[in-house]
């Protein structure tokens, strides 16, 4: 196979290969990321394609590899991605600490209020806070992804009205 025949066939699996990225990342921004590094890696190893295997199933193995080795370095380095309305305030620089809302209550005041949610919210909420995924708080506590969802919508709502 030619280097031009390689790349057609490659640009071919295009929409496959995007479908296959959206059902491991489930985002669309990630999946688009995921389709391009995997192009980028197919092309720098395409010296190591043999000519008669299935090229689909070669790139497939490529993404899933990178999705995994992606996955297992935001673990190593405990990313929090939020993907919530409020994402906004997260890489805020605070300005003065003494108007800050937040400074005006002590963390041992918030985990107070946090303990004093029922059982069914208060688990949920403490593993968003700690950094686990909606899917994953799913998985541990054998719930659906929306009621995980609803469950830490409440929490915060509640922490919220009590705080005021």
């Amino acid at each position: 196979m030619t280097e031009s025949d390689f790349k057609y066939r490659l640009i071919d699996l295009n929409e496959s290969l995007m479908k296959f990225a959206f059902r491991l990342t489930a985002d669309r921004d990630d999946a688009k990321d995921l389709v391009q590094e995997t192009f980028l890696k197919a092309l720098k190893h395409s010296d190591k394609f043999i000519n008669e295997s299935n090229l689909k199933a070669w790139t497939f193995t490529i993404m899933k590899n990178t999705f995994i080795n992606s996955y297992r370095h935001n673990v190593h380095q405990n990313l929090y991605r939020d993907h919530s309305d409020e994402s906004f305030y997260i890489n805020q620089v605070k300005s003065d600490e003494s108007h800050d809302p937040v400074s005006s209550y002590s963390a041992l005041e918030i985990n107070q209020i946090i303990e004093q949610l029922k059982d069914m919210f208060r688990l949920p909420f403490k593993m968003h806070i700690y950094g686990y995924k909606y899917h994953e708080i799913a998985d541990e506590l054998n719930l659906n992804i929306g009621t995980v969802k609803s469950r830490i919508f409440l929490s915060r709502k509640q922490l919220m009205a009590q705080l005021k």
